[in-house]
């Protein structure tokens, strides 16, 4: 069992926007959906605030975030959508009540911040998922939906894919940790940068520059975050650009470059990340295993 208690039917599990602002009307499917699960969904007041693309100033936002963190009687906060923010806030959050009553942190994208943060400052598992904002709008299950269900409510989970040429094979043990690439990058130094040595780390993205894929890998790499990693697992790296004289190289192409002097299992393509109804949850801070076979597939066993 984990550190923190797996849902059951009746708990209390509360929506929170740490980053960009979202709409009742872009929730309401999700609140269903968690509602379906026989959940109560607490939607606290202040909620769908909007600073720009922001979901309130920062002063509310880390208000509103401090609230559902010092409530006992919540067992999970779901995080509504990324975007940009968290960072903004993470440094105004007092932790010491959620460490004596921890609860799951869901989410993923800038969610990472809080993943790394408590990560770095605790050591208590979070669940890198989908989040509300990605919900079918009909209601309808989807793998993205019940792999995040089956997580919080303690079902032993595998994911399952093919394996491609950059795959370097091998089989790992520890615990994740990570998430966006951009984030961690941007955590590079601070208090909430994640120790990844002896782990099985994780990188996803959308939306970037393959250049910038680049430099935010050589980053990484020189602050010896790629260094002694039990496993590197690649999820999507989605919608990538180029400019007008072209990088020459894949997003796939410069992470596996950048890792060629690592001895580890390295598997791409996993269906974790910025991929709608396929993204699969990941516990991140609990053991599980990683397997790069030589049989042309690719597995992460969650126990």
């Amino acid at each position: 069992m984990p550190r923190i208690p797996y849902l059951q039917t009746g708990d209390r599990v509360a929506l929170a926007a740490p980053a960009r602002a979202v709409t009742p009307e872009e929730m309401a499917p999700a609140i269903a959906t968690l509602q379906a699960w026989g959940l109560q969904v607490v939607v606290p007041e202040g909620l769908y605030e909007r600073d720009g693309q922001l979901a309130g100033d920062d002063r509310h936002r880390a208000a509103l975030m401090q609230s559902l963190l010092d409530d006992p009687c919540i067992a999970a906060i779901v995080c509504v959508r990324g975007g940009y923010g968290t960072v903004r806030i993470v440094d105004r959050l007092d932790f010491s009540r959620f460490a004596e009553h921890p609860k799951w942190i869901v989410g993923y994208s800038d969610v990472t911040v809080l993943h790394c943060h408590i990560q770095a400052t605790l050591g208590l598992p979070t669940l890198h998922a989908t989040m509300p904002v990605n919900f079918p709008t009909d209601g309808s299950p989807c793998p993205a939906t019940e792999s995040m269900r089956r997580a919080l409510f303690g079902k032993p989970q595998d994911i399952s894919w093919d394996s491609r040429t950059l795959d370097r094979r091998g089989d790992a043990k520890g615990v994740a940790v990570g998430g966006n690439l951009s984030i961690l990058y941007s955590l590079l130094g601070s208090r909430s940068q994640v120790d990844t040595r002896g782990k099985i780390l994780l990188i996803e993205d959308l939306d970037e520059y393959l250049y910038h894929i680049d430099r935010m890998m050589q980053a990484l790499k020189r602050a010896g975050m790629l260094d002694g990693l039990a496993g590197l697992v690649v999820g999507a790296l989605s919608d990538m650009h180029d400019n007008s004289t072209p990088w020459g190289h894949t997003a796939e192409e410069i992470v596996a470059e950048t890792v060629a002097d690592y001895d580890y299992p390295v598997a791409f393509d996993a269906p974790i990340g910025h991929i709608g109804t396929a993204n699969q949850a990941l516990t991140m801070g609990m053991p599980l295993t990683l397997t790069v076979d030589h049989k042309g597939e690719k597995r992460i066993h969650m126990p």
